[in-house]
């Protein structure tokens, strides 16, 4: 199982059973404009780090992350996201 696809279905979990001390769980509980607001900032450091100012692998991760907490959160699939960007490879 591809890695995203793994992180996907934890995150998706915590959505439905939260864990006490789980940053997932929190995130969740804190609801979209926290969520939004995060991977704003994910967004803002990758950015960052693209010019040099971090670690380019860490911030994307991070972005990867909090990308798709919002896609549990928002009920999408990871799996539809990877269909339309194979829609769109053609």
């Amino acid at each position: 199982m591809d890695i995203l696809d793994e992180l996907f279905e934890v995150i998706k979990d915590r959505k439905k059973n939260p864990r006490e001390n789980s940053y997932t769980s929190s995130l969740m509980k804190e609801g979209k404009s926290k969520i939004v607001s995060k991977l704003g900032e994910e967004f803002i450091e990758l950015i960052s780090a693209a010019y040099g100012d971090g670690d380019l692998v860490h911030e994307c991760s991070d972005l990867l992350y909090h990308l798709l907490v919002l896609l549990a959160y928002c009920d999408v699939e990871w799996r539809d996201v990877k269909e339309e960007l194979e829609r769109r490879r053609r």
